[in-house]
């Protein structure tokens, strides 16, 4: 069996979802934004994880890192590409979590480019229009 999650992050705390191939709802949670307790949280569901989804926000570095690094295939949602669905999604975190969970199932999410570690500072620099 296939599984997919969606992580709602957000300054303090993040809401990680997870559904199956038929969409039904494994599991949720709402997690304060701690790289260990995240990377727990998601252990026992790793085996049959096919994806994870982090919605691009101005603090997705970190995440995006540590579930990279413990071997999860990560994909970052581009939130302005998917906003032509903004009449199916519902307005809190746990809908938003599984929302995204649902996009990676059905092959629709809207992706961000997940850049490399090294090439983040100048892409930093470029975007905030420093000279």
């Amino acid at each position: 069996m296939q599984l997919y999650c969606g992580i709602d992050l957000h300054a303090k705390n993040s809401y990680l979802a997870i559904i199956d191939e038929q969409r039904q709802r494994i599991f949720k949670r709402n997690v304060t934004n701690d790289r260990q307790a995240i990377l727990s949280f998601l252990a026992p569901y790793k085996p049959e994880l096919a994806g994870i989804v982090v919605e691009s926000t101005f603090n997705w570095y970190w995440l995006v890192d540590a579930l990279m690094e413990e071997g999860y295939t990560v994909h970052l949602a581009n939130p302005c590409a998917i906003q032509q669905y903004a009449g199916l999604k519902y307005i809190d975190d746990k809908h938003d979590a599984f929302w995204l969970a649902e996009l990676l199932s059905l092959g629709i999410l809207k992706e961000g480019y997940i850049y490399p570690k090294e090439q983040r500072p100048l892409r930093d620099l470029l975007r905030n229009g420093a000279t």
